[in-house]
């Protein structure tokens, strides 16, 4: 393992930190037997498969096979380098922690160089943007906008938000004395191109200012705010680049997940300064999408975290559509909504301005809708319900809504509401209800007998390991845990080596481990393991239920079957030779063969 961290320091980081807590930043995971469980954050999946072990400090992913410790995960979840994620992890564990790199530089990320600049840029004109905000007469005006608008000092340091100078190259000539060029930072959306003559000029002049971060905290865009009606459009974005995707990228997700794995739900706003706003107010579970529709990838991003979002969104027409849009692609995720509704015309930003934070909390957020009653307020708007027919039309969609619902009281609830709001028949309503679910289910496909059905290809399953295999790998369970059992069974092999070739490497490591002095550790040798594949398969054999309690028997029967295994391979082979000596009619040599296949058998 290259690295400049002393082993007994590395223990010691290892035992600050709890890799359930560590993960739990990042994944929502809940407790099943010994095991946590949650969807991986390594490849996507709506069935958990990621699997955390508090008592072994390790993690495993039964669909995509990524597994190891607290350093590992960390290392793969924020694409950092074993220093960067023990820097991490002294953090969190207040531990003191030097590390020397060897350009003299700190370890911090394994992206490629020009994506580090690019994210060096937006840092630093982050914090011009908020200098020229704070402490300029140049910026006195948008300051002053802001807290009109409600903004707090606090809450513009805290979201670093900034001003950009009218002058056309000024942000230009900024970076450019930093070293940074023009084509990189027309790369990174900082810089337009002029069609007529190809020179350089700011894309955000006389805005305010909203960095964007990423998942792992890294500021690298910006949406940028008009300060008059007359500037458009309203807001800019970066365009799309290397590393800025609006259709990926939440507004304080990064500051937020942690307030939302601890609440058990996000609150989803539609823009930025709506989350400024409620986390002025108390608020901090709150993300936003940038200006675009939510998609598959947010909803992704949410359901690692929470199993519930509540919506608050403007309580206009367009507001009310985007929210019933957005609730409707969660609802499919299986992600339960509630949303939270606001007076007509406002916006949540507007509300707590003018009624308070504390109302904001009590009224707005902490007394949502269920996502069916929002359903039916959505069908009202627009509709003149004192006309028969629409309001026949939004009683029969209501009904289609309420009879989808699975919970029996929930059905009952909605459709006593329907019947006492418009003095209708409560029997005339729940046979209405039985004429949608025949609808429905006559609608649905035919059921095809099943010599007719034709199956869609299932995902491969992983093949049973074979018997040595699973012999070997019970082995290095046990070697794994203590040291002079790992002797005693090199000693019972003698001269025969595992037949996985990467077993035999996990034990070639293994004993180098113990030779320097290094107590049995499953999750820190790990550490000491230079191949991704094999911490994969030793994280795999951690999560085997091994009994710590074993019989000398046991033992010799997984040592045989591993001493068997050359023998078991030599009869397949001799059984070949004999099918083919006989298909040559040599029954001389098929007979000799024979004899040899039953002495191999008499020596297992």
């Amino acid at each position: 393992m290259a690295t400049r961290i002393p082993e007994d320091k590395i223990n010691e980081l290892k035992a600050s930190v709890d890799i359930v807590d560590v993960v739990s930043d990042y994944v929502q995971i809940k407790k099943q037997g010994r095991n946590y469980f949650g969807l991986c954050p390594f490849h996507g999946e709506n069935t958990p498969s990621f699997s955390v072990s508090p008592e072994k400090q390790i993690f495993h992913c039964f669909g995509c096979n990524a597994g190891g410790n607290v350093f590992t995960f960390l290392m793969d979840i924020e694409g950092v380098s074993f220093q960067a994620a023990a820097e991490k992890i002294a953090s969190r564990g207040n531990i003191h922690l030097e590390i020397e790199a060897p350009d003299g530089k700190s370890f911090e990320s394994q992206l490629p160089t020009e994506h580090l600049q690019i994210i060096e840029a937006h840092e630093l004109l982050a914090k011009f943007h908020n200098h020229l905000l704070v402490n300029t007469n140049e910026g006195a005006q948008a300051l002053e906008y802001l807290f009109k608008r409600g903004f707090t000092k606090e809450s513009i340091q805290k979201f670093q938000v900034g001003y950009s100078l009218p002058e056309w190259d000024f942000s230009m000539k900024f970076l450019e004395k930093r070293g940074f060029s023009h084509d990189l930072m027309e790369k990174a959306g900082l810089l337009g191109v002029r069609e007529k003559d190809g020179t350089y000029f700011d894309r955000f002049r006389n805005r305010l200012m909203f960095p964007l971060k990423d998942s792992k905290g890294k500021i690298i865009a910006f949406s940028a705010r008009a300060l008059t009606k007359d500037d458009q459009p309203k807001y800019l974005n970066t365009p799309e680049t290397v590393l800025f995707n609006k259709s990926s990228l939440l507004y304080n997700f990064y500051e937020a997940r942690s307030q939302i794995r601890k609440q058990g739900f996000a609150l989803l706003f539609e823009g930025f300064a709506d989350v400024i706003s409620a986390d002025s107010a108390g608020v901090k579970n709150g993300v936003a999408v940038m200006g675009t529709a939510l998609t598959e990838n947010h909803v992704k991003q949410l359901k690692r975290l929470a199993d519930s979002v509540m919506l608050c969104f403007d309580s206009d027409a367009a507001g009310e559509g985007a929210a019933y849009r957005a609730g409707m692609l969660l609802v499919s995720h299986g992600i339960s909504v509630s949303a939270a509704i606001l007076p007509e015309g406002l916006d949540p930003d507007d509300y707590i301005r003018n009624y308070g934070s504390e109302k904001f909390r009590a009224d707005v957020i902490g007394n949502p809708l269920t996502w069916t009653a929002f359903q039916l307020l959505h069908y009202r708007r627009g509709k003149n319900l004192r006309n028969e027919g629409e309001k026949l039309e939004y009683i029969e969609k209501a009904m289609i809504t309420i009879s989808e619902l699975e919970n029996a009281v929930e059905r009952d609830l909605y459709i006593r509401q329907l019947s006492e709001e418009f003095s209708l028949s409560l029997d005339a309503l729940l046979e209405q209800q039985q004429q949608v679910n025949i609808t429905r289910k006559n609608n649905q496909p035919p059921l095809l007998k099943h010599q007719d059905i034709q199956p869609t290809a299932p995902k491969p399953a992983r093949s049973p390991l074979p018997a040595h295999t699973i012999a070997e790998r019970q082995l290095i369970a046990r070697m794994l845990r203590d040291e002079e059992l790992a002797y005693r069974i090199m000693e019972m092999l003698g001269d025969t080596s595992f037949h996985f070739d990467e077993h035999q490497a996990i034990l070639t490591y293994l004993f180098g481990y113990y030779e320097e002095g290094n107590s049995p550790d499953p999750s820190l040798f790990l550490n000491y393991l230079p191949d991704k594949k094999l911490r994969t398969i030793v994280t795999e054999i951690e999560m085997l239920a091994i009994d710590n309690e074993y019989s000398e028997q046991e033992l010799r029967d997984y040592v045989n079957f591993v001493l068997k295994h050359p023998k078991m391979l030599m009869i397949k082979e001799k059984q070949a030779e004999q099918k083919v000596a006989e298909r040559k009619n040599d029954f001389a040599r098929a007979i000799e063969i024979a004899k040899e296949i039953i002495e191999l058998k008499r020596s297992l």
